[in-house]
């Protein structure tokens, strides 16, 4: 059945999907949730909408002008999180909420808008991708890779301690929001597989599962990309074989079930280490002791 699925040009470009989101929406969730910002992505996704439905009503791509008003709207979220200001939450509400409204009333003046097109944004539709999509997608997505490789010790150092980034001398503002702009390119990647409702998650969960079985940061990204993947082809395969399952749901489901397994397995593991080094610490007795 499998064979014959990768056989098909809509699978085929509905699995190259999900591998690109797989791969990049853990990579920067890790940086995201290291600082404490785990509903960035929501935020973001809800300001992607105005961008989705302003393509829609200019007759342009929905995914470029979606990438443009995400940047600007990350931009805004950053410069205005950093202010540190009592207002910033209501700053912050005010922006999300005023998001989602926009693309909502510029979808229904715009020529040919519907519910039906704002929803497949909304929730996801992978089983639509084309070769268009495909194409824009991989390359947000190696832009999003590339940040992380080139910027990775530095952002690491950011997301540890930001004072002490300071006093490294490393361009904290610049660092700050290339990590929201990333997750803005990243929420764009990510909205036609699980959609702007639940991109947040793809983001969140995984990283949040790997944290439960490993301490490195390295270690805790490569190992997040990879439940990623797996949830994002998992999902894929269940709506697949099942025309009634919703992929978007179907791999956000597939994370959770994830991170409640490794929550059990981290248990163990980190029970099992802390009776290792009690034994390795007691002190041992000496032949002439013991006699």
């Amino acid at each position: 059945m499998i064979f014959e699925l990768l056989q098909e040009e809509l699978f085929q470009l509905a699995l190259i999907a999900a591998l690109l989101v797989g791969l990049c929406a853990p990579a920067v969730g890790t940086f995201i949730v290291q600082r404490r910002l785990s509903l960035l992505g929501d935020g973001i996704g809800h300001v992607a909408l105005t961008g989705v439905a302003l393509g829609f009503l200019t007759g342009t791509a929905p995914v470029l002008t979606a990438v443009l008003v995400s940047i600007a709207g990350a931009v805004a979220i950053e410069l205005v999180r950093a202010r540190g200001r009592t207002s910033g939450d209501v700053a912050l509400a005010l922006l999300f909420y005023g998001g989602i409204a926009g693309g909502v009333m510029l979808m229904g003046i715009a020529p040919g808008g519907s519910n039906a097109k704002l929803n497949s944004y909304l929730f996801g539709a992978i089983a639509s991708v084309t070769v268009e999509d495909i194409w824009i997608i991989a390359a947000l997505a190696a832009a999003v890779i590339a940040v992380v490789v080139i910027f990775g010790r530095e952002l690491f150092v950011l997301c540890q301690d930001e004072e002490m980034a300071k006093a490294s001398g490393l361009p904290v503002r610049f660092l700050s929001l290339l990590i929201a702009v990333t997750a803005a390119l990243t929420v764009v990647i990510a909205m036609r597989v699980v959609g702007l409702l639940l991109v947040s998650a793809l983001m969140v969960i995984p990283v949040a599962t790997s944290q439960q079985l490993t301490r490195g940061f390295r270690t805790t990204m490569g190992l997040a990309m990879l439940f990623g993947v797996i949830a994002s082809v998992g999902g894929l395969l269940a709506s697949t074989y099942s025309a009634k399952v919703p992929p978007g749901a179907a791999i956000v489901l597939l994370a959770l079930a994830g991170f409640v397994l490794a929550l059990g397995v981290g248990k163990f593991v980190r029970r099992s280490r802390t009776q290792e080094s009690t034994l390795s610490e007691r002190p041992k007795l000496r032949v002439e002791e013991v006699a």
